[in-house]
């Protein structure tokens, strides 16, 4: 490659979790210090550490090549950007994090257009001015810089609009969610002229490969086990698998090693069912990736 890919890290609560995401990949990206531009063992790519908020704007103008946001925050920008593979990853949990609408328990909002003429506090502010303008509701929509969920407690806004994934934080602040705005995730982006690059194409659709294929792994694991031909066929029908299990002759026996690649959230009420069906030895081992 003539010149790396000029890759996007977000700083802040996704760091982490990407930063982990490439090392299950392939990838070790060190973040030392204050530095903002973290060594990758990988020649072909340089990083860069910004907040998920402005990535979009990065990959839109050319400074970065491609990089990791979320969808909430190319639509808050409105950026022109290629979405190379949506990514569900967070901090907290593998599902897509929800922008919501909420208000105090006790408010005497009940439905969108109560907040006709109402205030509301949010970080995604041109999103929500679209999102009442489209349906005609006239709010004052106020950014917020942090702490959200006071904003409303205090008195400072009727309502907010906020990300959650778990509700806990909005709960504990004792709001209630009225709707919801939309649903979000990790996307990889790229830049409509690197992504013209045959070279960094190739880079870019490499980096996706992997990532899902970690992701997929993530949340599969592989089992093995031994079976006696007397109960292989009945085995071998209760295993899930991505196309048929492994089933191999164990030496001078009449007895088989069955591996197969299963659901991790399946496990346990899976293993307990095939003992008593007859498996032994099972073993149970995670996945790193899955392509």
């Amino acid at each position: 490659m003539k010149k790396p890919l000029k890759l996007g890290i977000p700083k802040g609560s996704l760091q982490n979790a990407t930063i982990a995401l490439f090392k299950r990949s392939g990838w070790e990206i060190n973040v030392s210090g204050r530095s903002y531009f973290p060594e990758i063992n990988d020649n072909e790519i340089e990083c860069a550490i910004c907040r998920a908020q402005e990535m979009s704007r990065y990959v839109h103008s050319g400074t970065l090549d491609a990089g990791l946001t979320g969808k909430d925050w190319i639509a808050e920008n409105a950026s022109d950007v290629h979405v190379v593979e949506d990514l569900v990853y967070s901090k907290v949990s593998a599902r897509p994090a929800r922008w919501v609408l909420a208000v105090p328990y006790n408010s005497e909002i009940k439905e969108l257009k109560d907040l006709e003429g109402k205030k509301i506090a949010t970080e995604l502010v041109e999103f929500t001015k679209k999102y009442f303008s489209d349906r005609n509701i006239n709010v004052c929509v106020e950014f917020s810089w942090g702490a959200t969920e006071a904003k409303v407690v205090s008195g400072l806004a009727d309502a907010i609009v906020e990300v959650t994934e778990t509700e806990s934080t909005i709960r504990a602040h004792g709001l209630k969610i009225l709707h919801e705005i939309m649903k979000t995730n990790t996307q990889l982006i790229v830049n409509h002229k690197a992504w013209q690059d045959s070279e960094k194409r190739e880079k870019i659709e490499q980096i996706a490969l992997l990532l899902k294929g970690a992701l997929r792994g993530e949340k599969l694991v592989g089992l093995k086990m031994n079976v006696s031909n007397a109960a292989l066929e009945k085995i071998v029908s209760m295993l899930p698998s991505l196309n048929a299990p492994t089933v191999s002759p164990l030496y001078q026996t009449d007895w088989f090693s069955v591996e197969t690649v299963v659901k991790s959230d399946i496990v346990r009420e899976l293993i307990p069912h095939l003992l008593k069906t007859g498996a032994e030895g099972i073993i149970e081992y995670p996945l790193n990736k899955v392509v």
